[in-house]
């Protein structure tokens, strides 16, 4: 058995050769490090190679990583490319719906701009009109058809005056305050003005029935020349009305005439226009509008 002193010594022996074999290693290396350096600096191409092998060798792993990397570029993009679709065609339908009610508002403005502009020709007619008014209601539910006016005798209208829209005649003016003013329709059971055909002189009275529509009776009793779709206008006789306004078409031939749907409906016309009466003196002669007021004279 060795003694402690010589195992002692053999360790440390050992341990100098490992430190000793390490100095070795780590001197190679340095020199082999250094000899490299300087091959690589006189002359480079002398490891090119080398280079170019190693550079095949890692060529798949690079392209492994760069299609990992595409793959996930592509992937977020695609997840990306989704959502903004998603909100730009979100945005697409509200723009949409706003372009939508845009149309039907400029649609429902061409429509006005065509009844104003079909007001004014009516007001730059032969008569020049006393007031363009607004047809702010009528009775529906009582047996008298009457209409209301917002204009009154402040604006010059007085009683008798025919009323009119650019489809045609509504009635007369049957009560005018200072502000507002009433219309006897042409419906009103009390209302009848004398009409002709707009083709020839068939003459007829158009009378109101009080559910909308006209009874005409012809004047001229014999075979009855009425057809269904005839169109009547005021023939302008009893001085009221002037002559050639649209009132009603023929709608049901009876024996004595027609029954007749009128042309402009209350209900659906808005503005109006007051004209003044056509011939005021007769008209006051068969009582259907008080005489004109005097001229005023100097003196």
């Amino acid at each position: 058995m060795a003694s402690p002193a010589n195992r002692r010594a053999g360790s440390n022996k050992k341990a100098q050769l490992s430190v000793f074999a390490g100095f070795v290693v780590a001197g190679a290396g340095a020199l082999l490090g250094a000899a490299l350096l300087a091959i690589s600096l006189f002359r480079p191409g002398t490891f090119q190679g080398l280079r170019t092998v190693a550079a095949d060798a890692a060529a798949p792993v690079g392209e492994a990583g760069a299609a990992g990397r595409t793959g996930s570029h592509n992937i977020i993009d695609a997840v990306s490319g989704y959502y903004r679709a998603g909100s730009r065609n979100a945005a697409l339908e509200e723009e949409l719906k706003v372009a939508r009610v845009r149309l039907v508002e400029a649609e429902a403005m061409r429509r006005e701009n065509a009844r104003l502009k079909a007001v004014l020709g009516l007001t730059e007619g032969e008569m020049k009109p006393v007031a363009v008014a607004r047809l702010i209601g009528s009775t529906s539910s009582s047996a008298r058809r009457i209409g209301y006016l917002s204009v009154g005798r402040a604006d010059g209208v007085r009683p008798g005056m025919p009323v009119s829209s650019p489809m045609g005649l509504i009635g007369r003016i049957f009560e005018a305050g200072q502000h507002s003013s009433r219309v006897l329709l042409l419906t009103d059971s009390e209302s009848m003005i004398p009409v002709r055909r707009a083709t020839d002189n068939v003459v007829a009275f158009a009378e109101g029935r009080s559910d909308g529509s006209l009874r005409l009776r012809l004047v001229n009793l014999g075979i009855n020349p009425i057809k269904k779709d005839d169109v009547f206008v005021t023939s302008g006789s009893g001085g009221l009305f002037r002559p050639g306004i649209a009132v009603a078409i023929a709608t049901e031939i009876t024996r004595d005439g027609a029954i007749a749907q009128l042309l402009s409906n209350p209900a659906a016309t808005d503005v109006v226009v007051v004209e003044p009466v056509w011939q005021p003196e007769a008209a006051a002669a068969v009582g259907g509008a008080p005489p004109p007021p005097p001229a005023e004279t100097d003196g």
